[in-house]
């Protein structure tokens, strides 16, 4: 695959001409719902193995080969260029694709979110997956769990070759309950209870691991979090079952904050099996218009994560959605609309605008003004945004990734990972 960012007068015949690929083959890669309509800053993946490059004033075969790490003789032998010291300005080269990487990779789904189309959800994008975390069993203050209707979704797992993990949660009305946590945290019979009834869940529902999501903890439940993953670590050892924990991101140790405190990046990693680093919703929408997932942020979280957890026990996160903020933004005053990729784009062609790249955060946002003269900001995720993440996820040689949520339609970003990574499969 190749990004390809639309251009003032670019059309879809021009663009399809350019890298010599068949119309209908870029619009249905696109998922593209009006080929007349493209948005200026739009990001499109081209359909190709490798990818293309036009000459440049000033430009030399030499630094096209230091830029895309490829032989000046086999960019001369691939492009038939004779003379490699007199290369014509406009030359479409021809770049070969870089081996790619293994990796695992996993997504939340909320069948509550997706409700009968969950399993529609796995199956259209299972071929990517290693893992599916099935969000959630809410503990309540007797032990017990809430149910969900999970079946289809672990069904569709296993036709998919893929791994089903169950996730439990400290959710109680509608939010994260530091007091719930607390309750059962302190108490050894309640731990016991939540975990007694957790294996006879899995059991009966063929899920192969437990993802433990308890946030806002506060400093003084993370050790009584410690020593309750080290008890569910023994007991599903003795199953063979995988154990994980969704982590808040931190970028110390000694962070400030409930949601923070009672993480420990170092303990959680010497237990569980492998951490899911929870590295969006910096832009969310309760709050101020930003990306939801500033890559010099997410490095921030990923640099500290890997100097504590192992790599190979490394999973960074990755939002499959964005928001529509209103403006002026006020706090406390109306939250931003959550929307999919292909939504945002669908709303830029309608009120005409153009989409530009913030390059520190690297991500796509616009505004636009609405019917009732209200103006907005977008910010969501593209391919470019999207690559930028994976090229940290190589950098790093971390374990995986993975995705909140499933129920957005992003369909560049699945081509991107057959385009960088051999997923791996456990089942």
């Amino acid at each position: 695959m190749q990004i390809h960012v639309v251009r003032s007068g670019d059309t879809l015949w021009k663009i399809a001409r350019a890298y010599s690929v068949s119309l209908q083959k870029l619009i249905e890669t696109n998922e593209i719902p009006d080929p007349d309509t493209l948005v200026v800053g739009q990001a499109l993946v081209i359909p190709i193995w490798g990818s293309y490059y036009w000459v440049r004033p000033g430009d030399s075969l030499y630094k096209i080969s230091r830029k895309y790490n490829v032989s000046i003789k086999d960019l001369a032998e691939i492009n038939g260029i004779r003379r490699i010291n007199r290369i014509p300005v406009g030359l479409r080269i021809y770049i070969p694709q870089k081996p790619r990487t293994e990796a695992e990779v996993s997504a939340y789904i909320d069948p509550r979110f997706t409700g009968e189309g969950s399993a529609d959800q796995v199956n259209k994008v299972g071929q990517y997956l290693t893992f599916l975390t099935v969000f959630s069993y809410a503990v309540n203050r007797d032990g017990t769990l809430t149910p969900v209707d999970d079946q289809p979704s672990i069904n569709a797992a296993y036709n998919n070759n893929v791994v089903p993990l169950m996730v439990i949660t400290n959710f109680e009305e509608g939010t994260f309950s530091n007091d719930l946590a607390t309750t059962v945290l302190s108490s050894e019979e309640l731990q016991d209870k939540v975990l007694d009834e957790a294996l006879v869940i899995m059991n009966e529902k063929g899920y192969l691991g437990l993802d433990f999501d308890f946030e806002y903890l506060g400093a003084e439940n993370r050790e009584r979090y410690n020593q309750f993953l080290s008890k569910a670590a023994t007991r599903l050892q003795e199953k063979n079952y995988f154990l994980s924990a969704a982590l808040a991101p931190k970028i110390t140790g000694d962070q400030k904050g409930t949601l923070y405190e009672g993480h420990d990046y170092r303990a959680v990693g010497e237990i569980v099996d492998f951490i899911f680093f929870m590295t969006y919703e910096w832009g969310w929408s309760g709050g101020p218009p930003m990306a939801v997932s500033p890559i010099n942020e997410v490095k921030k979280v990923m640099n500290y994560a890997t100097s504590v957890v192992p790599q190979e026990k490394v999973m960074m996160g990755i939002p499959l959605y964005g928001y529509d903020w209103t403006l002026p933004y006020v706090q406390g005053g109306q939250w931003a609309e959550s929307l999919s990729p292909q939504q945002a784009i669908e709303r830029a062609a309608k009120y005409g605008s153009d989409i530009k790249y913030d390059k520190v955060a690297q991500a796509p946002y616009y505004n636009y003004t609405d019917e009732a003269g209200k103006q907005h900001v977008v910010w969501f995720e593209d391919a470019r945004s999207i690559q930028a993440k994976f090229n940290l996820v190589k950098q790093l040689g971390i374990k995986g990734f993975f995705y909140w949520v499933l129920g957005y339609d992003f369909p560049q970003n699945w081509l991107l990972i057959e385009d960088n990574f051999i997923v791996k499969k456990r089942v």
